[in-house]
C-alpha cells in the first residue's frame, strides 16, 4: 500500500494545476482490493471516437490486463471498400491498485473478462472499447466482482477535474503521486496533454513504465498516436530504472479526444505531419517529467541521478552502458553513502558487453573530472566532489572515447529502506 509513513525527500513541494481536457472525465473510489478503506480503483471516461495507442512490457510472464489491452489495440477489423483496417477506439479506463492479476492464468482472463463487462454495463460502451490496468501484488487472483455497483456509482459521479484522486488512487508504494501537464499548438489552435502515472519499485521498463496514463484534446488518429508514443517513450520511460527489473503489468497508454477539432485544431492521421512539431515537444516532456517522478519516488531512494554516456560506438551501446552503471547496486550504494567512488563506475563500463578502451575512459561527477586516459586524474579533488556527493541530484558522466554514441538515462540510489520496504511488501 502507499507508504504513508515515508514521503520521498525528492518529492515535489506542490502539484500542479491540472485544468481539465475536453472529452475525459474521472472518478475513484475504494473496492478493497487489498487494504479497507482506501481508494484503489480509478474509472476514466471519454468521448466517443476517441483514439488510443499504447506501449507494454515486454515481460515474457505479463499480467491477464495487458493481454487485455494489447488485444484491443488490435482494433477492430472493419471491411470498407474490400479492405481491412485496425481502428482502435476507447470510451472507458478501469484501474485497479492492490492486485496485479499476473500469474493468474485462467482466473486472471476470467476476471478480465468479468471486470470489462461490468465497466461496459456502466457506462454503455461496448467491450472492446473498455481499457484495463491493475497493479500490486503478483500471483493472488482478482476478485473483479467488487467492481459490480461501484462502477455504476463512479460512472455517474465522473468529473473534470478528479486528476490529483486518480492519481493517488493507483498508487501501491509510491509515497506521492505523479502528475504532469503541457499545452502545445497543433495547426494554430491551443491543445492539452496531460497525465499520471505510478511507479517506485520494480523499476526497469522495458517498454513504458509501470502504470501510466496519457490524455490529450488533441484530434490525432490512433496509428499516428501510436507512432509518437513508441518514439517518445524511448528517452523517457525506457530510460529509466530503480532497481533494474522490469514489471510484470507495465502500461503506457494515450487517449485522444479530439475535442480540440471544435475548436477550429485539423485533424492528424500521419504521425509525420508537421503540424505535429509543437505537440510532439509537449509529448515527450511530459512523458520525461513523469518518468523523472517515478525515479525520484524510488523506494527509499534520498538521490536522483542523471548518467550520460558519450563516445561509444552506438547510441544503443551508450545506453547498455548507462543502464549498466544505473543498474549497478554497487554505483547505486556508493551513491547512497555518499562516496565518489569511480572504480565501479569503470567495473560497470567494462561489464556492459560493448566495446570500451580503459586508456581512453574519462569519468566525471558534476563538472569535476575524477578519472582521464585510465587512470585517476592528476586535478582530482576528493574533497570537492564529497562535497558534491552530498547534493539531492547528482550527475555522472563517461566519455569512451571511441566514437559519437550518446545516451542519458536516470536512476536512484540503493538504501537500507529499499530493502526495508520490499522485505515487508505482502506483510
Amino acid at each position: 500500500m502507499p507508504n504513508a509513513a515515508r514521503i520521498s525527500p525528492l518529492a515535489p513541494k506542490s502539484y500542479p494545476e491540472m485544468p481539465p481536457i475536453e472529452g475525459v472525465r474521472l472518478a475513484v473510489g475504494a473496492a478493497g482490493i487489498r487494504y479497507a478503506g482506501r481508494s484503489d480503483v480509478m474509472l476514466a471516461l471519454f468521448d466517443e471516437a476517441t483514439q488510443v495507442a499504447g506501449v507494454f512490457t515486454k515481460s515474457k510472464c505479463a499480467s491477464a490486463p495487458v493481454d487485455w489491452c494489447r488485444a484491443r489495440l488490435a482494433g477492430v477489423i472493419a471491411i470498407r471498400n474490400g479492405s481491412r483496417r485496425r481502428d482502435p477506439t476507447a470510451r472507458a479506463l478501469l484501474v485497479n491498485s492492490g492486485n496485479a492479476n499476473a500469474f493468474t492464468g485462467k482466473t486472471g482472463k476470467e476476471a478480465v473478462k468479468f471486470s470489462a463487462k461490468l465497466a461496459a454495463a456502466a457506462t454503455g460502451a461496448p467491450e472492446r472499447q473498455i481499457f484495463l490496468a491493475s497493479t500490486g501484488v503478483i500471483g493472488e487472483p482478482l476478485d473483479a466482482s467488487k467492481f459490480d455497483g461501484l462502477l455504476e456509482k463512479l460512472a455517474q459521479e465522473a468529473r473534470p477535474d478528479a486528476w490529483l484522486e486518480a492519481a493517488r488512487a493507483i498508487m501501491t508504494t509510491d509515497t506521492y503521486p505523479k502528475l504532469a501537464t503541457r499545452t502545445a499548438l497543433v495547426g494554430g489552435v491551443e491543445v492539452r496533454v496531460s497525465g499520471i502515472a505510478k511507479g517506485a519499485g520494480m523499476i526497469a521498463p522495458d517498454m513504458a513504465t509501470m502504470l501510466s496514463f496519457v490524455f490529450t484534446d488533441a484530434a490525432i488518429a490512433s496509428p499516428a498516436l501510436q507512432s509518437l508514443l513508441s518514439k517518445s517513450a524511448r528517452g523517457s520511460f525506457n530510460s529509466i530504472t530503480v532497481d533494474g527489473d522490469t514489471s510484470t503489468s507495465d502500461t503506457l497508454l494515450l487517449f485522444a479526444t479530439g475535442a480540440a477539432a471544435r475548436r477550429g485544431a485539423p485533424q492528424i492521421d500521419k504521425a509525420n505531419d508537421r503540424r505535429l512539431t509543437d505537440f510532439r515537444r509537449a509529448l515527450d516532456a511530459l512523458l520525461l517529467d513523469l518518468a523523472h517522478q517515478v525515479v525520484k519516488d524510488g523506494e527509499g531512494a534520498r538521490k536522483f541521478v542523471e548518467i550520460t554516456v558519450d563516445g561509444a560506438k552506438t547510441p544503443k551501446a551508450a545506453k547498455r552502458i548507462a543502464l549498466s552503471i544505473a543498474n549497478s547496486p554497487l554505483v547505486k550504494t556508493a551513491i547512497a553513502g555518499e562516496d565518489a567512488n569511480w572504480g565501479r563506475i569503470v567495473m560497470a563500463v567494462g561489464k556492459a558487453g560493448e566495446a570500451a578502451d580503459r586508456d581512453k575512459l574519462a569519468i566525471w561527477f558534476g563538472d569535476i573530472r575524477v578519472a582521464h586516459k585510465g587512470q585517476r586524474d592528476p586535478a582530482y579533488d576528493e574533497a570537492q566532489v564529497s562535497q558534491l556527493m552530498r547534493r539531492d541530484a547528482i550527475a555522472v558522466r563517461v566519455d569512451l572515447g571511441l566514437a559519437k554514441g550518446a545516451a542519458t538515462v536516470w536512476t536512484c540510489d540503493l538504501t537500507k529502506d529499499y530493502v526495508a520496504i520490499n522485505g515487508d511488501y505482502r506483510s
